[in-house]
């Protein structure tokens, strides 16, 4: 336990030392919010019941696991493949097994943090208030973050080379970012965008994180399904074509 917590402390420091990872997982989102709010906070986002706010606000913490996700799980599993890190560890003392789950637990760390940030702004300068319940929507963010962490370990055991790796993340991170409503509401997405968003598997989870952020449960079933079937499939496949070298 003692060469867990050495080897996380390490990992953990250099996300923090990581200008990207303080760029797109601490900082865009909240300058995103900000934006959002002062132009128009307090409007109806067209006709979905919600604020801009409040939809901005759901939205937005998801940015934080989509950038740890697509970007950082695949990006440090793929390159210490690609330099023979995994390698030389897997005959060590220091299993690489060990240094994936410090990896996954860092990127974790930073999509929480973010999200945290975000909260403080939204609740203590904006007045931010969630009528549904705390702990489910806590409850469903994790669900949403081990859904997207699972399509990142696949991507990072399905990609051999650095290039392949980042064509491959590049084609899942822009357009999840873009497109499934994290940084823009979905809402005043064109009717054909909509649905594109809603077929998205962060779209899923932010259009379950809405619906549990004003207290709706009744259409909770299909999302939870979706997002614990796409966790065990690509966790699995993940799993399956791991290679440390």
């Amino acid at each position: 336990m003692k060469r867990f917590l050495r080897m996380y402390q390490v990992e953990q420091k250099i996300f923090f030392r990581s200008p990207d990872v303080i760029l797109f997982n601490l900082a865009m989102p909240l300058v995103a919010l900000i934006l959002i709010t002062i132009i128009a906070g307090n409007k109806d986002a067209a006709d979905s019941g919600l604020t801009y706010l409040q939809s901005s606000y759901v939205a937005l913490s998801t940015v934080g696991i989509c950038c740890s996700a697509f970007m950082s799980i695949p990006i440090t599993i793929v390159e210490c493949r690609s330099q023979g890190i995994l390698r030389r560890m897997y005959c060590s003392p220091c299993s690489p097994a060990r240094l994936l789950a410090c990896d996954t637990i860092a990127s974790g760390v930073m999509a929480v943090i973010s999200t945290l940030i975000l909260t403080i702004a939204a609740v203590a300068f904006f007045g931010y208030r969630m009528s549904g319940n705390g702990f489910v929507y806590v409850a469903m963010w994790l669900l949403t973050m081990a859904s997207m962490f699972s399509i990142g370990l696949m991507v990072a055991s399905l990609c051999r080379t650095t290039k392949s790796m980042n064509v491959a993340t590049s084609l899942l991170y822009f357009p999840m970012l873009l497109f499934s409503g994290a940084t823009i509401p979905a809402e005043v997405f064109p009717a054909g965008l909509q649905a594109v968003a809603k077929l998205m598997p962060l779209g899923v989870g932010i259009n379950l994180l809405k619906s549990v952020s004003v207290g709706c449960y009744d259409r909770m079933a299909i999302p939870v399904i979706t997002l614990m079937a796409i966790a065990v499939i690509c966790g699995a496949v993940a799993i399956r074509t791991f290679r440390w070298e």
